[in-house]
């Protein structure tokens, strides 16, 4: 079942770009935001009632408040760099948080970072800078190309947000409640510019609909699908299967929006993918560490 909720997790991930793109048809970028976010806390709030037979919602904690503005500014970016651009730029969107994340580490919660940490950290940078360079001309990249980029590292600076805050909540409140907590705020923080900003752009078709309401399942739910896998699945082939969702989310932009997949692309996205496993993956003292608790061997 670890397996299961593994790959769950990892194709709606891969899935989002094409979502987004589908709903930025239809309504602007504001909307789709809120939109994940309200379906999100329908589907997860549901899922835990069932569960739980109760929900719990928590405002008085400031990591929920910084979490949910994080989370605000990782999706409302990355809608509209999605819908000026390519369904998978967000691809980028990882290897910027991981980056972000290794420094935010670095100056707010004092962790030393090993040689292998920066070794990943600056493959996940030669990456992103590949993918955004994509062999065309400089005048080029700077006159269009460079906005997207830009949309998609804040996108990467608000998800990093978000994930400290999961880091630092955890330890008090079980995943469902915090996720809960934090999208619920968010989807109220997203409700104070929608006056201003809401465009209807082309007909609310049922694919609008339904790329709406799937975005907020993946919101809702993809988490604790990857929480739970966790507890069943090795770290290093969860982080490794997880990691695949970039391939995949170049797959669907090329076939579902005939989006152009060149080598810069699939040598970008392996590039960070190998950093992003490499600073995931357990060091040696870690393992050594899980075998001894498991009994079989002594350090």
């Amino acid at each position: 079942m670890g397996y299961v909720l593994l790959m769950l997790a990892t194709l709606s991930w891969s899935f989002v770009g094409i979502l987004v793109k589908a709903a930025s048809a239809a309504v602007d970028s504001t909307t789709i935001t809120l939109a994940r976010f309200a379906f999100g806390v329908l589907f997860l709030g549901l899922f835990l009632f069932i569960r739980d037979r109760s929900l719990q919602l928590r405002f008085d904690m400031k990591w929920i408040w910084i979490g949910a503005i994080g989370k605000c500014m990782n999706y409302f970016f990355e809608n509209i760099a999605i819908s000026i651009g390519y369904s998978y730029g967000n691809i980028l969107v990882g290897p910027v948080q991981t980056v972000s994340l290794l420094l935010l580490s670095v100056v707010l919660l004092k962790d030393k970072v090993t040689p292998r940490g920066w070794f990943a950290a600056a493959m996940c940078v030669a990456g992103v800078l590949i993918i955004s360079w994509n062999g065309v001309p400089l005048a080029e990249l700077f006159s269009g190309g460079a906005l997207t980029t830009l949309l998609f590292v804040i996108s990467g600076i608000g998800a990093t947000f978000h994930v400290l805050s999961q880091k630092l909540l955890i330890r008090d409140l079980d995943s469902g409640t915090m996720n809960f907590s934090i999208f619920f705020w968010a989807s109220l923080v997203m409700l104070l510019p929608l006056p201003w900003q809401f465009e209807i752009k082309g007909a609310m078709t049922w694919t609008a609909w339904l790329a709406l309401m799937l975005l907020g399942l993946i919101t809702g739910l993809s988490f604790y699908w990857f929480s739970q896998a966790l507890k069943k699945v090795a770290f290093p082939i969860a982080v490794i299967v997880s990691n695949t969702a970039v391939l995949f989310t170049i797959l669907w932009g090329y076939l579902f929006y005939g989006d152009p997949v060149t080598t810069y692309i699939i040598g970008g996205a392996v590039l960070f993918t190998v950093g992003l496993v490499v600073l995931n993956l357990p060091s040696k003292r870690v393992r050594l560490q899980a075998a001894a608790e498991q009994g079989s061997i002594k350090l």
